[in-house]
């Protein structure tokens, strides 16, 4: 095969450290995987059928171990929520928290969150999507592999309804300043909830997680984006 032939490999925007399990989390993969877990098959999810239920849907990409989405989940039991995370130790983690708050509205996808996006959302679906604290990938030779980038913006286009919106948060400024470039491009699809230019106030619903908080004594900065599905 020659070199043109060869087909391109993907570029990533995440590298995959699976990390040991404990013993518990395993105990989750073994028994509450079964229940809240989704295989991903490359087709549409339906949601309606998944959750049992036509409340609104919001997806976390990213989810690390959970924090933010199990106390989204609890705080709202009127949402659904689904999960994309690849490091197993995190998705054990989440697993445990939905069996020790009794959660009954979170599901989980151990899969490319990009592939998801473009093969599982369905047009349309989401009222909401979460972007917090992505790997930012500082050196400027990997900045290829953020993300969120203007085909990841694109896609957000397609899966978030009208009035819907889209929430990311990274605590590395150049991304926050990339991010702000590349949403605001998108204006035809989306606007700025807080103003042209300008970031947003953490909200309530997003919890302050504790490496969060170290950053802040040391004096370390954080920027949440909202921007909002425009109607079509």
């Amino acid at each position: 095969m020659s070199e043109q032939e060869k087909p391109h490999r993907p570029i990533r925007s995440f590298v995959l450290r699976q990390g040991r399990l404990t013993v518990g989390q395993q105990r989750a993969f073994d028994t509450l995987w079964p229940h809240f877990g989704l295989e991903y098959d490359g087709q549409p999810i339906d949601f309606p059928t998944l959750f049992g239920n036509d409340n609104p849907v919001f997806l976390e990409i990213g989810f690390g171990n959970g924090a933010s989405l199990a106390s989204m989940a609890e705080a709202n039991p009127e949402h659904n929520y689904l999960g994309i995370e690849v490091h197993g130790p995190g998705v054990g983690h989440l697993l445990l928290e939905i069996e020790k708050q009794s959660l009954r509205n979170v599901r989980i996808l151990r899969h490319d969150a990009i592939e998801v996006l473009k093969n599982a959302i369905p047009s349309g679906s989401l009222q909401g999507l979460f972007l917090f604290f992505p790997d930012p990938w500082h050196k400027k030779r990997h900045h290829k592999r953020r993300i969120l980038n203007p085909a990841f913006v694109n896609e957000l286009g397609r899966v978030i309804r009208p009035g819907g919106f889209f929430h990311a948060a990274t605590d590395w400024e150049d991304y926050a300043l990339q991010m702000m470039e590349i949403l605001s491009a998108a204006e035809a699809a989306f606007e700025n909830s807080a103003g042209k230019g300008c970031y947003t106030p953490r909200p309530d619903y997003r919890p302050l997680t504790k490496f969060e908080q170290r950053g802040h004594r040391l004096g370390h900065g954080v920027w949440d984006l909202i921007f909002i599905r425009r109607q079509d």
